[in-house]
């Protein structure tokens, strides 16, 4: 009799973690980009919209309706290095910006999806991808160069500066008018101080 309660309760507290957990990453996804989450030692799941830890993972979330790419990934960090160099030089662009926006957005993952519809490692929306000429927004290679574009010509909006250009690449450009002071928005903000805050690392290597 005792193990059956001891089952049950079991059982309850399996539903109560689950509903709980589930409730937690939908109030992050309501509010931000993208959530990262990890496991600890106990056993423990931790989501983040701010990881700053580097057991934190990009928790995948795909848009296009619910249709997931039936796709894997490996992270080549020497390939992306080689298109961020490259991009870099095309358009006039610290690297270390570049990939401070790649971990941003992606952590690194070229297949990302957000709940918005942005795509692959810069996380272009497809109008965005579009406009920059990108075929093939998870493609490495056509991500970086397109998400390098579409910052130079932000940086070029908002006469090199780059808050404002981070808060039009996070909200998108009709948002943000030239001259103006940041929007009281906390993702926003949020995903400015962290760029911010990868870009010193990156240029620190």
């Amino acid at each position: 009799m005792i193990g059956k309660k001891l089952k049950r309760t079991k059982k309850f507290l399996l539903f109560a973690w689950t509903g709980t957990a589930i409730l937690t990453v939908s109030m992050c996804m309501s509010m931000a980009k993208s959530v990262y989450t990890y496991k600890d030692s106990r056993g423990v799941i931790h989501f983040t919209d701010a990881p700053t830890d580097a057991r934190f993972k990009l928790f995948r979330v795909y848009g296009d309706r619910g249709r997931v790419k039936p796709k894997t990934y490996r992270v080549n960090l020497a390939e992306i290095q080689k298109h961020v160099k490259a991009a870099a030089k095309a358009y006039r662009l610290d690297p270390a910006l570049i990939k401070a926006i790649i971990k941003a957005e992606s952590a690194f993952d070229p297949f990302a999806v957000s709940l918005a519809g942005a795509r692959g490692l810069m996380q272009l929306m497809p109008e965005t991808a579009a406009e920059m000429k990108v075929k093939d927004s998870f493609n490495p290679q056509d991500n970086i160069f397109g998400g390098s574009k579409y910052l130079r010509h932000l940086l070029d909006r908002y006469d090199g500066n780059l808050k404002l250009a981070l808060a039009a690449y996070n909200l998108g450009p009709k948002r943000i008018i030239p001259d103006s002071k940041i929007p009281p928005v906390r993702e926003t903000r949020q995903y400015i101080q962290r760029v911010i805050q990868y870009y010193r690392d990156y240029k620190n290597e």
